[in-house]
């Protein structure tokens, strides 16, 4: 069972994966051997893979996508072509119309089109809808705030 502690752990992770274990201690009063043990206890379901966030266009890759595609009858040979495609960044099952939706890193727009022409003809996607990600407003944040994670953890919780 995850703890308050262990949120709060995570919350300080997440705003700085590559902190010391020792600069952790004194920020949260909890002595680095249990720092050590916990975030062996997180690996590998709660925190599956620790990973990089680049500046996209930094690296020259300037068309940031995200495509919702309805599959037609290669549903299945649609779904092994988005999860290999070096293109696509992640890749997400949906519903409401559409079956995937894949965010997509492209160096242009021809590239882009590239990509949306091979889905139609050689996997008969249905429908496909093209979201163009202009900037980054707000990038990885939930639990990345300790502060917020403790007033997250003391408000009520409100019946919908």
């Amino acid at each position: 069972m995850i703890t308050k502690t262990d949120l709060i752990v995570l919350a300080h992770f997440r705003q700085d994966a590559r902190c010391r274990l020792t600069t952790l201690s004194r920020k949260t009063g909890i002595p680095v051997s249990t720092l050590f043990d916990k975030l062996r206890e997180y690996e590998p379901n709660i925190v599956p893979k620790t990973i990089s966030l680049p500046n996209f266009e930094a690296l020259g890759f300037t068309t940031h996508v995200n495509v919702l595609i309805k599959a037609g009858k290669e549903e299945r040979h649609l779904r092994e072509h988005l999860l290999k495609h070096p293109s696509v960044n992640s890749l997400y099952k949906v519903h409401d119309g559409f079956d995937f939706l894949a965010e997509g890193v492209f160096r242009h727009l021809r590239e882009l089109d590239n990509f949306v022409q091979q889905l139609k003809q050689q996997f008969f996607a249905r429908s496909i809808e093209v979201q163009y990600l202009v900037d980054d407003l707000k990038r990885e944040g939930f639990l990345s705030d300790p502060t917020l994670v403790e007033q997250m953890l003391h408000e009520p919780v409100q019946a919908v």
